[in-house]
């Protein structure tokens, strides 16, 4: 098909460079809100004015609206010349200060976007992040316009017992016919997107925490009937997020009542609605016997990271949808840092960096590769992505690096100070840091500006006479969409030096008058620097980019040996495991080119013996130990090739393991053994870790798909004492198959079939099995009676973990995978475009991989831009992913 043709048609592009301070403000909204069993009825009554900061002077008044009812307009008391269209209503000739009253007419039981007001079952439930808030109500839908809200709602109590929203309760009763009113204010200014109502029948779990200025908040989580004692463990997490957020940052909770309420049919994870979060219900929900390990983690770092953003996204917003890692990549780095605290600090970064390279350096390196501050959008909701998040949390966590903890504290202090209560952007986050610290920021803002992934080149040479050392960097910036020319950034590489017997030494620049402890900070800020260090006793071995202090790809012509050095001794346990990491990936890479080459793929003993004296080393945590002896991914391998070879990486990762199996059994078996777990399920981190390295241990050891193995693995999974070790042996069933493999996943789903999240698993665990029938299978379960097309959490569960978990059978040959994913796609874009666009994404890659699997993904993504009505969502990736 001719897509230049096609791309005439194409939704309007937003721009940042475009954006004008709004022409009207709004500066309170009274809602009432009656609810029905097959309706809504909305009266909004808001106090508009003219902005005298904006630029345009219009006489209309232009609301957003989408796919609502209108019922009546009047101004001021009086019916108000108005024209509306499917997206907008414009109000005539308005006054400079006036009353706006509109009435509206919602059907939530249809909306199957899960977005504005909707039901989950027999729940009513709004999602208004990013524009949401104008289906229920037309509004002026953007961020930089703040009002306080008051909320009536209304329904039948015997329909809605329990009625929520932002804010203090301040009035509640009965009316005539059975229905009931409660009456939420909210005495804060807030965005549209952080409106939220909740209405349905909820058991509460209550608790208290007293603030330090000594405040008692009335602490509250939601959930269905009967599902209350799961509840525990998010509690917890909420009361340990408070406490933390008092302690690191000096912010105290600013409201009486906390809420939180979990809900089945969620298109995001969790959304920071003031003073009523709104949750999925998997990152609230948890038992020993229904959630694993993962989940208990997840959950923590998630209630976390909704109430760290009463203050970094609530009480300070972002000024328009450009800026949302303003609010997003702030809070996500500090849920890392609170999640850090709560553990291992070592396992928490290097699950931070695995998930960034999984997701994120993928996304820099394709079609919709954007800055951390996007310059233009068709549809908002695509631009919820790992870069925002997590590179933005990276961007944010080099601030604290080159600032170091005390000056990064101050400036947020300041940030606070100037801009409470406000809608800002990036740029005055950076000024505030700035200001507060004396450092100068003017280069490093490139982070918020430029995309890309930098390419970081250390080279080291010693020369002995001198006790000198030299280390040289360069760097570069590959061309992204619509950015051909880049500038070198501000880059903060964090090393050390160990000598021969793997201590750290004392690092001393040239110039400097002594020496200024075993790890610096070098700004790296030219196309080539050149750092001195002086009075180095011997030739050291150098340990690059500790904790991960950026997020560049490293190249550093380091020996097999070297890694290993640094395997053993490395006091920064990123680099630590990170050292692993370059030795496992350059093996198999090797592997790849000798199996392309028709030679053997060998697995050289040092390899074998690394791995063995990390499984003997009693100094080490048994979590690191597990990431240790993991094998780098398929999707971090990826990235570090010119054209992708998944058969290739596939076998050369499989051969590693075999050899890896057959070399170590006796210490896999030893490992299985000496961490059996007794007594109860308890989430700490030396359970965690015990609980992980069995897994792993067991994994290695089923490697060869014996009958010895098959016979340990159903041991396993019968006397699983908790949900992590079910389905850990679940996994290792699947993928060994046959008629194991079969009766337990046929056992689970009968003994789990009651339980949507843990049917999740189910439906994931045969998803992501690399074996070769998993497609078929997967077209199966679509049929399947547990299978809800509408669920998020499903779909996600199934379509997405094929997808994008399971590359092996995804990009099996002929495009069966590429066919199956566009035809569900489609599907789901009929009724829900945001859950469809995200399902998009591994077509986007198709660039990376030979020319028959080019033509293919490119064929799939032109029939997806054909497709008549296709939502903005999944027209901005698919064309993006074409151009």
């Amino acid at each position: 098909m001719d897509i230049s043709k096609d791309m005439t048609a194409a939704p309007r592009t937003i721009r940042r460079d475009d954006y004008t301070p709004p022409p009207f403000l709004i500066d309170t909204v009274d809602l009432v809100v009656e609810l029905f069993a097959d309706s809504a009825k909305v009266v909004s009554r808001m106090a508009v004015r003219r902005n005298p900061a904006a630029v345009a002077k219009p006489a209309d008044l232009v609301l957003d609206g989408k796919k609502m009812d209108l019922l009546s307009v009047s101004l001021d008391g009086r019916a108000a010349a108005h024209e509306a269209t499917p997206e907008t209503l414009a109000i005539r000739a308005v006054p400079d200060r006036f009353t706006l009253e509109i009435a509206t007419r919602l059907r939530p039981q249809d909306n199957a976007e899960l977005t504005g007001l909707y039901k989950s079952r027999d729940i009513f439930c709004t999602q208004c992040e990013a524009e949401g808030f104008r289906r229920i109500t037309y509004f002026l839908d953007r961020p930089d316009v703040m009002a306080r809200y008051t909320t009536r709602i209304t329904a039948e109590k015997s329909l809605a017992p329990v009625l929520l929203s932002n804010g203090n309760l301040v009035e509640r009763g009965e009316l005539d016919g059975g229905r009931h009113f409660a009456v939420w204010e909210d005495p804060f200014p807030k965005p549209s997107y952080l409106f939220a109502l909740v209405a349905g029948p909820l058991d509460c779990l209550e608790d208290r925490f007293t603030t330090r200025s000594g405040r008692e908040v009335t602490l509250r989580i939601y959930v269905r009937p009967g599902d209350v004692p799961r509840c525990d463990h998010a509690m917890e997490s909420l009361k340990k997020s408070m406490k933390w957020d008092e302690d690191v940052y000096g912010l105290e909770y600013d409201l009486d009542t906390f809420m939180i309420v979990a809900i089945d049919d969620f298109n995001m994870g969790a959304m920071e609605n003031k003073g009523l979060n709104v949750f999925n219900s998997k990152l609230v929900l948890a038992n020993p016997e229904t959630a694993t390990d993962l989940d208990y983690h997840s959950i923590e770092a998630v209630i976390a990271h909704e109430y760290f953003h009463n203050w970094t996204g609530n009480r300070v917003t972002c000024r328009d949808w450009f800026q949302l890692s303003l609010k997003e990549g702030l809070t996500v780095l500090r849920d890392q840092q609170f999640s850090a605290d709560m553990g291992s600090a070592a396992d928490a970064r290097i699950d931070d960096v695995r998930r960034l390279r999984a997701a994120q350096f993928p996304e820099d390196a394709g079609p919709m590769a954007h800055p951390v501050r996007p310059d233009s959008y068709i549809e908002i909701n695509n631009f919820y992505t790992a870069t925002v998040y997590q590179k933005g949390a990276e961007v944010v966590r080099m601030m604290h690096t080159l600032l170091g903890p005390e000056r990064f504290r101050k400036g947020m202090d300041l940030y606070f100070q100037r801009h409470d209560g406000q809608a800002v952007t990036c740029d005055d986050f950076a000024n505030a840091m700035e200001d507060a610290s004396g450092v100068d920021l003017a280069q490093f803002r490139l982070w918020y500006a430029q995309a890309g992934t930098p390419d970081l080149k250390v080279e080291g040479r010693y020369d002995a006479a001198a006790r000198r050392y030299t280390m040289t960097v360069d760097q570069s910036l590959r061309r992204t969409p619509g950015q051909p020319d880049k500038k070198p950034m501000h880059i903060p590489l964090s090393v050390g030096l160990l000598d021969g017997a793997g201590r750290d030494l004392p690092l001393k620049l040239a110039g400097e008058a002594a020496a200024g402890g075993t790890t610096r900070v070098l700004d790296v800020r030219n196309p080539r620097d050149v750092f001195v260090f002086e009075d180095v006793p011997e030739k050291p071995v150098a340990s690059l980019l500790r904790g991960f202090s950026a997020p560049v790809k490293l190249q550093a012509p380091r020996s097999e040996e070297e890694l290993t050095f640094l395997m053993a001794h490395d006091s920064d346990p990123f680099a630590r495991w990170e050292a692993g990491q370059q030795l496992g990936a350059r093996l198999i890479l090797d592997m790849v080119a000798a199996r392309k080459a028709g030679k053997p793929m060998v697995v050289p003993d040092l390899f074998v013996d690394a791995i063995r004296r990390t499984l003997d080393d009693q100094r080490l945590d048994r979590s690191f130990i597990a990431d240790a002896v993991t094998l780098p991914g398929l999707a971090f391998l990826g990235e570090l090739m010119p054209e992708i070879d998944i058969e290739g990486m596939w076998a050369a990762q499989q051969r590693v393991r075999g050899v890896l199996s057959q070399q170590l059994a006796d210490r896999w078996s030893s490992v299985y053994d000496a961490n059996h777990g007794s007594g109860p399920y308890r989430f700490s981190p030396e359970e965690v870790g015990r609980r992980r390295l069995r897994s792993t241990a067991l994994s290695y050891l089923s490697t060869d798909k014996g009958e010895a193995a098959r016979r340990r693995a159903v041991e396993y999974f019968e006397n699983a004492k908790n949900m992590t070790e079910q389905v850990a042996g679940l996994g290792v069933l699947a993928e060994l198959g046959g008629a194991e493999g079969d009766a337990a996943l046929g056992a689970f789903h009968e003994r789990w079939k009651g339980e949507p999240l843990v049917l999740d698993k189910w439906f994931g665990i045969q998803a992501r099995t690399p074996t070769g029938d998993t497609l078929q299978r997967v077209k199966q379960l679509v049929d399947h009676p547990s299978y809800d097309r509408k669920n998020p959490n499903r779909v996600y569960s199934l379509i997405g973990a094929f997808a994008s978990g399971n590359p092996v059978q995804f990009h099996a040959g002929g495009g069966a995978g590429y066919r199956f994913l566009a035809d569900q796609v489609l599907a789901t874009d009929r009724f829900n475009p945001q859950v469809a666009a995200r399902l998009l994404a591994p077509l986007g890659s198709w660039r990376r991989y030979d020319a028959g699997r080019q033509t293919l993904m490119k064929r799939e993504l032109a029939r997806i831009v054909a497709e008549k009505g296709l939502s903005r969502d999944v027209f901005e990736i698919a064309s993006k992913s074409l151009d």
